[in-house]
Parts: structure tokens; sequence; C-alpha cells
């Protein structure tokens, strides 16, 4: 009877003293309410997904310690106050496949030209990246592509483009026609409609008759065929003045031809104007005047800041 008692008491008695080694799972959020109440006086236990292991961490309300003794013996923690989701809420880290790098396109077709430009910056955030790329694509003799937007993108546009020009000069011993060639932006703008090219395009230049043509596109590859077009990023300063000067609406004066050298007038003060207003417009702006016997090219300062 004594060795039965004797057994049953060792069996429901209760250790004194815990095990040092053995870990207890608590939530997340009690522990860190835990250690927060406690100011970092003791570690959070972060268990490992690969094993048993785990880290101390403490907590003092604005730095991060992290060690694996007792106490912690490194502080980790940044200028922003960011802890990267350990005690605080979890840090959300984003990928986008897009950068859009500014810059701003301008169209007008004319009787027999169309006049195509675009600044020559290109930005990312507040930096300037560059203040001398080009903007303008001529793809044959009397057709130009303006593509403003990531940079990236409108590279691998131009080289898709170019390609499919050479096939057809091939195939066909001439070049692509301008309304060809809007079409077949067109088209391959839409079959990128699921992941489009992040490119903001015009296309400029004269058609068989010889009259100018622009057209205008969205992203997937809807276009126009319209008097002018702008895209970019100061595409809402240049509209307004377009309406305006080009397409003279809400005017009383009689509306008259405009030749080459009066739309190249007007282009190098719309981009003025739209280089004090945006950012990512500026340095410079890049014309090209179509005409049936080839392009002309001109340079035009602006400001630098």
């Amino acid at each position: 009877k004594k060795k039965k008692k004797k057994k049953l008491q060792s069996r429901n008695q209760t250790p004194t003293s815990p095990n040092p080694h053995a870990t207890t799972m608590t939530s997340f959020l009690s522990a860190t309410a835990a250690v927060r109440s406690r100011n970092g006086e003791k570690c959070l236990p972060i268990h490992n997904s690969e094993g048993g292991a785990t880290i101390s961490v403490s907590f003092d309300g604005q730095n991060l310690a992290i060690g694996t003794g007792k106490y912690p013996t490194a502080s980790y923690h940044d200028d922003v106050g960011i802890d990267h989701g350990i005690t605080q809420a979890p840090w959300e880290r984003r990928f986008s496949p897009y950068e859009f790098n500014g810059g701003t396109t301008l169209a007008i077709s004319g009787k027999d030209y169309a006049v195509v430009a675009a600044d020559t910056r290109l930005s990312s955030g507040y930096e300037i990246l560059s203040r001398n790329i080009s903007k303008l694509h001529p793809l044959t003799e009397k057709c130009v592509l303006g593509s403003a937007g990531c940079k990236t993108d409108v590279d691998q546009l131009r080289s898709v483009l170019d390609i499919k020009m050479k096939v057809y000069a091939h195939n066909h011993r001439k070049p692509m026609a301008t309304p060809s060639v809007a079409q077949m932006l067109g088209n391959t703008l839409y079959y990128k409609r699921f992941f489009p090219y992040y490119a903001f395009n015009v296309l400029a230049g004269v058609d068989s008759e010889g009259k100018g043509a622009v057209y205008s596109y969205d992203a997937i590859g809807s276009f126009e065929r319209t008097p002018f077009s702008a895209s970019g990023s100061g595409q809402s300063f240049l509209i307004p003045l377009m309406d305006n000067v080009i397409s003279h609406k809400n005017r009383l004066d009689e509306k008259r031809d405009l030749e080459a050298e009066e739309v190249v007038e007007i282009v190098k003060d719309a981009f003025i104007t739209a280089g004090e207003r945006d950012i990512y417009t500026g340095d410079a702006v890049e014309i090209m005047i179509i005409r049936s016997d080839g392009i002309q090219k001109e340079l035009f300062q602006l400001k630098a800041d």
C-alpha cells in the first residue's frame, strides 16, 4: 500500500522548476502585445519554419534588437522606424514591371506635311537620368513614331515594328504606306492587350496623296486619325492649346491653313509652356517635319531645370 501511494503521489506531482530548454508557442499578436507591454525587457521567440530553432527579439518602442542568448546582442533597425514586419504590422513589398520615364510628344498634320516633336528628357521619379534621349523613331522616309512612357517598353515596341517593316519590305519590294503603318501599330499594341506596352504613342507622316496624317493611340491599339495628337506627361497642357490654335475651336476669326514653319514655332511655344508646369518635360525638343520628299530635323533647347 505504501508503494502504491508513493507512485500516485509521484504521478500527481508537478515540477517545481520549468525546463529551461523548453519553448512555448504563443500567438503572434499576444506575443507582440506582451513584448510591448514589458517595453522590450524579455525576448519574443520567433520560430524558424525549417526547424525548432528560435531567435530572441526585443522591442523597446523604437528599435528592434535581435540576439541568440538570454538577452539580445545586436540591434537592427533603419532610419525610418520600419521593423520589417517582426513586431509591427507586416511590411508590404511590391514589384511593378513598369517604370514611368516621363516625356511629352506632339504631332500636328498639315495640308502637305506633318510635324512631330518630343522632348529629350528621361526621368525616373525626381531624378533626371538623361537629357539627350530621342523619343522619335522614323519607321519609313514618310512616317515617324513618337513614344513616351517606359523606356524599355518603347525600345521593345520599336524593335518589333522595325522587324515587321523589314519583313514587309522584303515581301512587297516597297516601304509600307503610312495608313498601313498605323494599322500595323494598332495590331501590335492589341496583341499585347493582356500585358500592354507602357508606351504612349503618336504616329505622324504623309499618306499616298501627300497629305499630312496624324494618328492617336491608346495603350491597347485603338486609334483614329486626328488633326493633332499629344501624349505623355505634358499631354494635359498641350491639348487645350492645340484645340484653340490648330483645331480653331471656340474662335470667331477665320481659320486658315498654317505653313509648316508656323506650326514649328507653335510647337516650340507649346513645349516651353509644358516645360514650365511639367517636371518630366524639358532640356530640348526634337522636331521633325515630314514631307513627301523626306524628313527635316530640328533641335530647340528648353530649360534644363
